[in-house]
């Protein structure tokens, strides 16, 4: 065998290992305790490539025998685990004026969560001097973290590293994400676009929702993004560019936008968009010049909860913008369930029962009635838990990276 041959099945068994070490990670991760019989049985591989697998898993501490359980016909098996709360990650959300910084088990319980300063242009630099610091610092308090992920404004291109459009804060177009983060720490780091991130973040941690192979998480806060689950896989694309919906035209002649379109949908529901509205009208949240994009949209909001009448129609204007996304998604991903989630899912029942009925009267009813639309139930921020998702999603996949497995 000369060595091309002899490199190339020597590459092709590694990562026939690797992969099996990671299906057996992602048994153990969303069954529980399991048996070697038991994993065997479900991953249709060998008793003996399975005690084999197990035996260099226990040994490097990614995972441990838990004592007796009962098996087939009545035998005693010893149980296998992977415990969730003894490895930690770190998630990081960047929006445009908020970052939030998360620690959280395998499992995405949240053990701590800080909320930077307000961010502007001129305080981008400063923010990300923060980010370090902070991100150093839990590190260091805590040898159990395993990886940091980070959920970024898309588009974001993954081979380079950066956004490619952050409406109303171009400044993040400057920070090339992986040149700043990928080698910062002393645990490795993993970028994904937020909207994908959320949708990672259900598909892992949400009850509702925990395996669902075709879901479509829908961003609608400080921008308006969509991260898209097909057949159990993240849809990317060739740049990593898929699924943008916040930049999908919902009027050719309308408003202008920074990523040279016009009318995105982005320009007409983001809470950017939503304070410039209250702005131009007014009277139905007075102040709203003064106040932060999220504060200003919250604050309608609580006003319509309240029935004040213009606060009701405004909340009802955006819903349809809002539902106009949702028929792109129903027409585009056709997925299982949409879960439309951030600051402008807080408008409640009220926005949903209007995304609903906007829905149902412009698309095709057979999709309709197949589809579920949600809004987000998680206790903590889906952004800010989708970084640390991103985290486990590869910690599942590629144990070589995390443990000695040789």
């Amino acid at each position: 065998m000369n060595g091309s041959i002899a490199a190339n099945t020597t590459a092709t068994q590694a990562t026939v290992a690797e992969s099996n070490r990671s299906r057996i990670l992602q048994h153990l991760y969303h069954e529980g305790v399991s048996s070697r019989a038991q994993i065997a049985k479900a991953l249709n591989l060998t008793p003996a490539a399975i005690s084999k697998i197990t035996a260099q898993l226990i040994e490097a501490g990614a995972i441990e025998e838990t004592g007796d359980m009962e098996g087939e016909k009545n035998r005693r098996s010893i149980g296998l685990k992977l415990d969730t709360s003894r490895f930690h990650v770190v998630g990081v959300k960047f929006a445009r004026s908020l970052v939030q910084i998360g620690l959280f088990d395998l499992c995405g319980e949240t053990l701590g969560l800080e909320e930077l300063p307000p961010v502007t242009n001129d305080t981008i630099a400063s923010t990300v001097s923060a980010i370090h610091e902070r991100i150093a610092r839990l590190i260091k308090a805590d040898s159990s973290i395993v990886a940091v992920g980070m959920a970024v404004p898309g588009p974001y291109m993954h081979a380079k590293g950066r956004t490619a459009v952050v409406s109303s804060m171009q400044g993040w177009r400057d920070i090339n994400f992986i040149d700043e983060f990928s080698h910062a720490f002393s645990v490795p780091v993993f970028i994904e676009q937020d909207a994908r991130a959320g949708a990672l973040s259900h598909y892992l941690f949400d009850p509702d929702s925990h395996g669902e192979d075709n879901l479509a998480y829908y961003l609608v806060g400080e921008g308006v993004g969509l991260g898209v689950i097909d057949n159990g896989r993240l849809v990317n694309g060739a740049l990593g560019a898929a699924a943008e919906i916040g930049h999908v035209s919902i009027d050719v002649n309308g408003r202008p936008c920074d990523c040279g379109n016009f009318g995105c949908l982005e320009r007409y529901c983001s809470t950017p968009a939503i304070r410039s509205m209250l702005i131009e009208e007014g009277e139905a949240v007075p102040g709203a010049a003064g106040m932060s994009n999220t504060c200003a949209t919250r604050r309608l909001f609580s006003l319509a909860s309240h029935g004040e009448e213009r606060a009701v129609e405004l909340v009802r204007c955006i819903a349809r913008y809002v539902g106009y996304g949702c028929v792109n998604v129903f027409n585009t991903f056709n997925p299982h369930r949409i879960i439309i989630g951030d600051i402008v899912s807080e408008a409640g029942e009220a926005l949903l029962d209007e995304v609903r009925a906007t829905v149902r009267s412009r698309s095709i009813a057979e999709i309709y009635d197949s589809t579920e639309i949600t809004l987000s139930t998680m206790p903590t921020d889906a952004i800010v838990c989708g970084a640390a998702a991103v985290a486990v999603t590869q910690f599942l996949d590629r144990p070589s990276m995390f443990f000695d497995l040789s």
